[in-house]
């Protein structure tokens, strides 16, 4: 006896309630599914971003902002910082060491960067193509950027005020693409990185009213105490820091943020915070999931229920053909397993589709893509759920399966 086929059958022969039913469990996994693999891809994204940055400097404002604009670059920033005070404090005895960045220009959606040869050393990025910047106004891309505006080693383009597309264009200070990473899978890979030159000389505005005469001309013996203003007058917008032992995670962001006019923030503690608010939306989505997956259970409770009233006769059918009791309740758990494979299967397919419509949209929004599919560990987890639900569905009609009466229902026929 082919229990398999008959099973299929059985599912094929009642089409309206098994649709009902895989309709549920397909929703209901795929919400999970596709919250777990967002889940996965966010948090590496995170860490990977992360790797090596104990304490971020910037602006006073709110300190997850800070985290957003300086290590992920998805927020504008919170303003500028002084140079010479942030520089101070990366000779502190328990900072060693730190990264600065100066940005606020864009080019074709892709921020511009001012650093130094720190900053691709702390993601381990080397030039596949071409080399690390050397002058003001070279440049070296990230290999996002590069694939996705078709840019290589001796291009030149102009970048714009702003760190999103339309802004007022720099034309009178072209940029030279000198080098291209190779893929890091960090935020380095949308990033055009160069000096911190190329940044304060874009923005510069020296000779409007500083030592300058009627004609406009800077007297020889103003150019050094010029020169030296401008030095102490110097910004960059955040620093990355890192520390020496885990004294300074107690002792620093207090200090920054109590005896200084810059902000600390711990990102650690900030991404800790960020997800445990983003938890309670995701604990919520996913409770909504789970009922959505009981209710599918109930269906295909009901749904059994009904066939089998119809079935009787064929069953006690099957047992005076040699059919064992055993034989019989395989059938009818058969049903109930293939059901939730089968949904479970279009869930991920689900998840899957939705993963890559909402990479598209974070591509295109903030250049992060939520790429590699892979089939996690909590999704067994989640399979084997839906198969107890499944089973306990089939329980009862299984259990009236068993103590069938054959005579009398073959009477009753």
């Amino acid at each position: 006896m082919d229990i398999f086929r008959l099973s299929l059958k059985n599912i094929i022969a009642r089409p309206l309630s098994s649709v009902l039913s895989l309709v549920l469990l397909t929703v209901g996994v795929g919400i999970i599914s596709l919250l777990l693999q967002v889940n996965q891809h966010v948090r590496r994204q995170m860490d990977n971003n992360l790797n090596g940055i104990d304490m971020v400097i910037g602006a006073k404002g709110s300190p997850l902002q800070l985290i957003l604009s300086a290590v992920y670059h998805v927020d504008m920033p919170t303003g500028n910082i002084s140079l010479a005070e942030a520089e101070k404090l990366r000779h502190h005895p328990l900072i060693a060491s730190g990264i600065p960045l100066s940005y606020g220009d864009s080019f074709e959606g892709y921020r511009i960067v001012g650093t130094n040869h720190d900053y691709p050393k702390n993601y381990k990025a080397k030039p596949v193509s071409g080399i690390l910047w050397k002058q003001p106004f070279d440049v070296t891309l990230g290999a996002a950027v590069a694939a996705k505006l078709q840019l290589k080693p001796g291009d030149t383009f102009t970048g714009t005020h702003g760190l999103g597309e339309g802004g007022e264009g720099h034309d009178e200070h072209p940029y030279r693409v000198v080098g291209i990473f190779g893929y890091t899978h960090s935020v380095l890979d949308n990033l055009i990185l160069t000096s911190l030159e190329s940044v304060w000389e874009v923005h510069d505005h020296e000779g409007e009213g500083h030592h300058a005469h009627e004609d406009g001309a800077l007297h020889p013996e103003h150019a050094g105490e010029h020169q030296e203003e401008e030095e102490a007058d110097r910004e960059i917008t955040a620093m990355l820091l890192t520390f020496r032992n885990p004294l300074g995670m107690v002792q620093l962001p207090r200090l920054v943020n109590e005896r200084t006019s810059m902000q600390a923030a711990v990102p650690a503690y900030e991404l800790n915070r960020l997800f445990g608010l983003m938890g309670v939306g995701i604990d919520t989505l996913n409770a909504i999931a789970m009922a959505i997956i009981a209710i599918a259970g109930l269906s295909m409770f009901i749904s059994l229920w009904n066939s089998l009233k119809d079935r009787k006769y064929e069953m006690a059918l099957m047992r005076t053909y040699g059919a064992s009791r055993w034989q019989v309740v395989w059938v009818v758990l058969q049903e109930a397993v293939l059901l939730t494979w089968i949904g479970f299967i279009c869930g991920l397919i689900f998840s899957r589709a939705g993963l890559s419509i909402l990479s598209s949209y974070t591509q295109t929004s903030y250049h992060y893509e939520l790429s590699g599919w892979q089939f996690l560990p909590e999704e067994w987890m989640l399979l084997l759920i839906a198969t107890g639900i499944g089973l306990v569905a089939a329980f009862i009609p299984a259990i009236q399966t068993f103590y069938i009466n054959i005579s009398k229902t073959l009477a009753d026929a």
